[in-house]
């Protein structure tokens, strides 16, 4: 995950992104609170669940088994779900067998939405501020699992409200696709220079090898560490340079929603992420939902990252509501 741009650069080409001329869409469409309530402690269950495997790092059997419980989660509450496998190379030469899971909500309908996040875990707790944890892996209860834990209760809400009288837009589908192979990229101990290109691989793949060919979607919504403590989301700086009136709509269903306080009106930095192949390659419009602690010392992306300490006595049920219940706002309001 995550190579964090110098301010300087993230304001140079959030500046080169044009004009600010308000289009005439849907980002300034009135929205209405909605009733579907998303269960913050569902997610904060999916997330521990998760956990329970042990860190899922690439080529692991706990990576394995994790991805099996996870399609089958996802099935369970009735979405299609494909399994895409591929062999990758990672930033030092190892060949990482990589499991994009797809869960499809609503698959005949060809007006979609994407809700992404990864599901792995970095091998290497390589910003620990105890050298001797440089080479542990990382349990990834926020890093992974909190994104993850957000869209399968968002699932689990949309099967329990079609069940009823469907919300959502009838001709609407949705896709959630937990990426591989995210948290491989070059650590801070390695005499290898850091290449943005060794992070979010199993993006990269997916966006030039989509599930459907010629998949298109209105939108992507990247979740990444969604469930610390502490934790604000302010406007990444990728997601505004290739999805601004997205990023419009999702603070505006967050305001919504009543969770203002979590989704400030502020700008964070430029991120390589997930979202970034999906824009640049498969050329849907993706935002990336992450964190911004401006003042930490240990890393703007928090105190846990990339630490023995993502764990899930880091976990706030707080933050997990309030980015799930933003989600079910915005879809529903679609």
């Amino acid at each position: 995950m995550k190579k964090l741009f110098p301010l300087i650069v993230a304001l140079l080409a959030l500046t080169s992104c044009g004009g600010s001329k308000k289009s005439s869409n849907s980002t300034e469409v009135a929205m209405q609170p909605v009733s579907v309530v998303f269960q913050a402690d569902s997610a904060y269950q999916f997330c521990e669940q998760q956990c329970q495997f042990g860190p899922r790092t690439m080529n692991s059997q706990a990576h394995d088994a994790c991805g099996q419980w996870i399609a089958r989660k996802f099935g369970s509450y009735g979405l299609e779900v494909i399994e895409q496998r591929a062999t990758l190379t990672g930033y030092d030469g190892t060949q990482l067998q990589s499991n994009n899971i797809i869960a499809q909500y609503r698959p005949e309908q060809q007006d979609r939405v994407l809700i992404c996040a990864h599901w792995d875990s970095r091998p290497w707790a390589d910003n620990d501020p105890d050298e001797a944890n440089w080479h542990t892996p990382v349990m990834a209860a926020n890093d992974g699992a909190s994104g993850v834990a957000v869209m399968l209760e968002v699932a689990r809400v949309l099967a329990a409200d079609t069940a009823q009288h469907s919300a959502l837009n009838a001709q609407l589908g949705i896709d959630f696709i937990c990426f591989d192979a995210e948290d491989w990229g070059t650590p801070q101990w390695s005499d290898l220079p850091d290449n943005s290109e060794s992070w979010a691989l199993g993006a990269q793949y997916w966006s030039a090898h989509p599930h459907r060919e010629g998949y298109k979607a209105r939108y992507g919504i990247l979740l990444d560490m969604v469930g610390g403590q502490g934790a604000r989301f302010h406007r990444e700086l990728y997601s505004k340079r290739y999805a601004r009136q997205v990023v419009s709509r999702v603070w505006q269903a967050a305001e919504v929603a009543g969770y203002s306080g979590y989704f400030p009106q502020q700008d964070g930095s430029m991120i390589t992420d997930d979202h970034v192949p999906v824009n640049q390659v498969a050329g849907i419009p993706c935002i990336d939902i992450i964190p911004f602690y401006p003042d930490c010392e240990t890393s703007s992306f928090g105190p846990t990252w990339h630490t023995v300490s993502d764990d899930m006595q880091h976990i706030d049920r707080g933050t997990l509501k309030a980015v799930g219940q933003t989600l079910v706002q915005l879809l529903l309001s679609e």
